[in-house]
């Protein structure tokens, strides 16, 4: 697999927000599911784009997934501290998953946290039950950072999500 990661295009980000939303509808990891709040979140590309730098993961054309980075704090970053980036919405349209496509967006999170200056680690929240996802962090080096876990909805604390880090 040829797989070309790049900065997304303003005409990918409906495919994008589409691709992001299916990824957590079909995992279930809405509580919601298409009520949920947090679909639109993960729909609006435009926001994210906005705010962070959206990256896509493209083969001959294709769209196969994308993620959000951002390089240090601003309105998309739940949990980076002063020296941070952080690695938001990851998702694979489910044709592409197991094709490396998910490790290839998180390792260009890494270069581009590398080359942010400041910036000596990454941080990224995550559901207990993305046992794929986690399955890639710990693969490149990344390592749970319990005292970090936090909860997006503090009314609901069996919504807890799981913080993982990378020193750079």
């Amino acid at each position: 697999m040829d797989i070309l990661i790049r900065q997304a295009k303003p005409h990918e980000y409906a495919a994008l927000g589409e691709i992001t939303a299916q990824a957590y509808l079909q995992d279930g990891l809405l509580d919601f599911g298409e009520s949920d709040e947090y679909l639109g979140e993960l729909k609006d590309v435009a926001k994210r784009a906005a705010a962070a730098e959206v990256l896509v993961a493209v083969e001959n054309g294709l769209l196969l997934g994308g993620v959000t980075f951002v390089p240090a704090g601003g309105p998309m970053a739940d949990i980076a501290r002063p020296g941070e980036a952080e690695i938001r919405m990851l998702a694979v349209d489910h044709t592409a998953r197991g094709s490396g496509v998910g490790e290839a967006l998180v390792r260009a999170c890494g270069d581009l946290a590398r080359a942010t200056e400041g910036c000596v680690r990454i941080v990224l929240s995550t559901q207990r039950t993305m046992h794929g996802a986690h399955r890639i962090y710990e693969r490149l080096g990344f390592v749970r950072m319990p005292e970090r876990d936090w909860s997006p909805i503090q009314h609901l604390a069996d919504i807890t999500l799981l913080t993982y880090k990378l020193t750079l």
